[in-house]
């Protein structure tokens, strides 16, 4: 199901329950009933309930927004160290360099086609993903320089190889969905408390109140999409792409 689909089913929804239940409520209120009635102590709670449920909210997108972008550098700094050792190989004898940017070019492109999706599915690196790796690093570490030019080349090169594994280890543990469940549990628990607020206000059914009362749910249902659309950086729509592997390598996308 597309997650735009989800999302418009999500606040219609939100909609609709709220706005289901401002009507049927509003039946049971006496003629004569008077709104202004209503004690300030609760228009005061429900003020600040709002204000402390937005904060938390705002404190969710900031995190989950963060998660992203940290997900984002580690596929960066994967990209870049992959390509400096293809791009390091050069003073090796040709069969060796040869060797070791095919072995580069194998991960590289196994993670761009495969792997991304199976992290989506999956919420974990791949077994072969892994495999590859371990060949790149061997195609290094495994030849021994013939000179001191080349002697010289061996440790950087092997360096970027542990970048390159460390970064991986990085986007593996980004990998699944970044928030705890006792996080969502008070999101939603506090969405429904937010939103149940606003009966004790007693809405009238006018045009206004009931935009408002929709509106007001609709936004909560659309921050808390946001949030879970953000939860999972290589997992859903607005997620960690592998740009950077596309833009190092790009004889690997054609």
């Amino acid at each position: 199901m597309s997650e735009w689909l989800v999302l418009t089913l999500a606040m219609a929804a939100a909609c609709a329950v709220v706005l289901t239940i401002v009507v049927i409520n509003n039946r049971r209120i006496p003629e004569d009933d008077d709104p202004s009635e209503t004690p300030d102590v609760i228009e005061y709670m429900t003020m600040m309930i709002g204000v402390i449920y937005a904060i938390v909210l705002g404190l969710a997108i900031a995190g989950v927004w963060e998660a992203r972008g940290a997900a984002q550098e580690t596929v960066r700094q994967e990209a870049q160290a992959m390509h400096e050792i293809s791009a390091r190989a050069e003073v090796y004898p040709q069969a060796v360099r040869e060797g070791i940017r095919a072995d580069v070019d194998a991960y590289v492109s196994y993670v761009v086609h495969d792997e991304w999706t199976y992290m989506s599915e999956h919420g974990e690196l791949s077994d072969q993903g892994t495999a590859l790796l371990k060949r790149v690093r061997r195609s290094v570490t495994d030849y021994q320089p013939a000179n001191d030019f080349e002697g010289q080349a061996y440790q950087p090169l092997v360096d970027q190889v542990a970048a390159a594994d460390d970064a991986r280890g990085a986007r593996g543990q980004s990998a699944g969905a970044t928030m705890p469940g006792v996080v969502w549990f008070g999101l939603i628990i506090g969405a429904l408390v937010t939103v149940g607020l606003i009966f004790t206000l007693q809405i009238r059914r006018t045009g206004r109140e009931l935009l408002l009362a929709g509106l007001f749910s609709v936004l909560i249902a659309f921050l808390l999409f946001l949030i879970w659309d953000f939860d999972a950086p290589f997992g859903r729509g607005i997620s960690a792409t592998a740009t950077p592997f596309t833009d190092l390598f790009p004889q690997l996308t054609r």
